[in-house]
């Protein structure tokens, strides 16, 4: 089974950056450029796990946890949050919405793939 993973943030360049080192262990990277468009490629995504970065135009890390919480078919997908900031409220802030963990940018490509295979139990 190919693993399908959202990543949100509206760099482009560390999209490009996450794409390569996701793609290049395996999985299958659908990008979104805020968090509405992330949002809106949910359906078409269908993922395994969502990774987001917090400050973003539009809607931000926290709205699109909380509304993929709030969410009937992707309430259980776990949700990493990627962000240069890693602060222990914003780290609270992002817990008590429903993020499963937190990754800071800049990151390595062997620690995300790692991370990710120890959410997903692989």
């Amino acid at each position: 089974m190919c693993v399908r993973i959202l990543a949100i943030d509206d760099s482009p360049t560390i999209r490009g950056l996450l794409s390569r080192a996701l793609r290049k262990a395996g999985f299958e990277v659908y990008s979104a450029t805020d968090g509405m468009e992330g949002l809106g490629t949910l359906v078409d995504a269908d993922p395994h796990l969502i990774i987001t970065d917090i400050n973003m135009p539009r809607l931000d890390g926290f709205g699109v946890i909380e509304r993929v919480r709030a969410s009937l078919e992707y309430a259980t997908v776990p949700i990493l949050v990627l962000s240069t900031e890693y602060g222990a409220d914003l780290k609270a802030r992002a817990r008590k919405a429903g993020a499963t963990g937190w990754i800071v940018k800049p990151f390595e490509d062997e620690q995300i793939v790692a991370t990710i295979n120890k959410v997903l139990g692989r």
